[in-house]
């Protein structure tokens, strides 16, 4: 029963461990996301208005 215990406990800090460093992940990727869609409406913005120009 003592080495179940101990599996467990084991087992389910490894589970939390992962658990956190998934979370993190998404996080970054909505993070970097967000970031690239602001930059390419920035980018956009500044590519319309030299079109414009040009036609």
């Amino acid at each position: 029963m003592n080495n179940l215990i101990l599996f467990l406990n084991a087992f389910l800090s490894y589970a939390f461990a992962f658990v956190v460093v998934i979370a993190l992940i998404i996080v970054a990727c909505l993070i970097g996301i967000s970031l690239r869609k602001r930059k390419n409406a920035a980018e956009g913005i500044g590519t319309e208005e030299k079109e414009v120009s040009a036609s």
